[in-house]
């Protein structure tokens, strides 16, 4: 449920008023990066994911079948611990099974199982045996893969991504390009994989490029951030 306005046990001096921006931001709950829609105090420039400005006191996983995972406002104990989803540390706000141990970053945790735009669809896999079209890895994290089964990117690779070219990401905001064409691309690491002909190069390139972007913009707590504009971008090709 989406309120315009709430209070925050982690800030409890100012409200917290929710906000769609475009400018990629650092999310004070989790610590990881985030873009689109968020709760904001603008006074102590104070951002939170969606997920982790409104919460579940506890949530299950389909991948995980035998756990429960619990909100904590910081990972419990002092060893360090990471996501169980896309292998970075864990920092901040956490889903934590106590009975297994695992943890999961709230935007992981709520990650869609399948992204569908009508046009592409990508799902959601804890595993697959194929490799990343980025890393060229197998096992790493979870991945989403295309129904095709053609293309397969591991949610950790994305936020990797995502971390390299951060400072292009934000200090670049203020330039004419659109955010969806700033994205890190995976075209010159398909053009690698495909001898096919040329137009067929291209057409593959295309559809992958939208399917990173719909990964990105899931990882990032915002599944639908970037859809319309990649998609107006596609359409004004043809």
């Amino acid at each position: 449920m989406k309120y315009n306005e709430i209070s925050h046990f982690c800030h409890p001096q100012h409200k917290l008023k929710f906000e769609y921006n475009e400018v990629p931001f650092k999310c004070d709950g989790c610590k990881e990066v985030g873009i689109g829609s968020r709760y904001k105090c603008s006074t102590c420039d104070f951002d939170l994911h969606v997920h982790c400005a409104v919460p579940s006191p506890s949530i299950s996983h389909p991948f995980y079948t035998k756990c429960s995972f619990q909100f904590l406002s910081r990972p419990p104990g002092d060893k360090p611990r990471y996501c169980n989803a896309c292998e970075r540390d864990v920092t901040g706000f956490v889903y934590h099974c106590n009975t297994c141990g695992f943890d999961l970053h709230p935007c992981c945790a709520k990650l869609p199982m399948v992204l569908d735009d009508g046009e592409v669809k990508l799902y959601l896999y804890r595993k697959v045996s194929s490799s990343c079209h980025k890393c060229g890895r197998k096992g790493r994290s979870w991945s989403y893969r295309s129904a095709c089964k053609k293309y397969n990117l591991h949610v950790a690779c994305v936020k990797d991504m995502l971390v390299e070219n951060w400072h292009e990401l934000y200090f670049g905001r203020g330039k004419s390009r659109k955010l969806e064409t700033r994205i890190p691309s995976l075209k010159n690491t398909l053009q690698a994989h495909h001898k096919k002909s040329k137009g067929k190069v291209q057409k593959c390139c295309e559809m992958a490029g939208m399917a990173v972007q719909f990964v990105i913009s899931a990882v990032l707590g915002d599944p639908t951030t970037l859809i319309a504009g990649v998609i107006g971008n596609l359409m004004s090709r043809g």
